[in-house]
Order: structure tokens, then sequence, then C-alpha cells
């Protein structure tokens, strides 16, 4: 199942350096990970995936996250700077559940 979307990167607030930014997969997403994925969450509740951007792509996991009830995706400084993204960009990627 591949999810594909555009979303602003933001900074997490426990840790405002620019090490840790995040993207918000859509509320429709989220529901059809959790609904396809319900036993193979991993520790914190993560899902593996796979994530394109750009000419970037890497095997990852995204997080529930309970203030916007949807799944918290990472971006690695090194994707950011390849993509030429910072917080406050909006991007467009793409999501594969790898174990769905």
């Amino acid at each position: 199942m591949r999810f594909s979307f555009d979303a602003e990167l933001w900074l997490w607030a426990a840790r405002r350096d620019d090490s840790w930014v995040f993207v918000t997969l859509p509320v429709d997403a989220s529901a059809e990970i959790r609904d396809r994925t319900g036993g193979i969450r991993r520790g914190f509740g993560s899902v593996r995936v796979n994530v394109a951007l750009g000419r970037s792509a890497w095997r990852t996991s995204v997080f529930p996250d309970s203030a916007s009830g949807c799944y918290v995706l990472p971006l690695k400084k090194a994707v950011r700077r390849a993509e030429g993204l910072d917080a406050g960009d909006v991007a467009t990627l793409s999501v594969e559940l790898i174990d769905a």
C-alpha cells in the first residue's frame, strides 16, 4: 500500500534544533495504516515504511502522534539537505508500507 501526499515540514517542539524535523501524514492515510497494521506495530507503535521524496529514497518508520491522531514521519538532515528542504517548506512524499 502506497500513499502520496504534500505535507509541511515541522520542528518537533521538544527538540528545537534542526535535527528533528517531521511531516504529518494525512488523516485518511493514517487511518488506513492503523487498519492494515493493527498487530504488526513495533516499538513506540511504529510502522516500517519505504519513503520517496524527490530523488531521495530510504527505509524508516512512521510513528503515531497522539496530539494529531495521525502518523508522523521523521526527515533526516541528509535527506533535507539533498532535497533543499527545511522546516516550513512543503514537500511531496510517497510512503509505502513494508509489512502490510
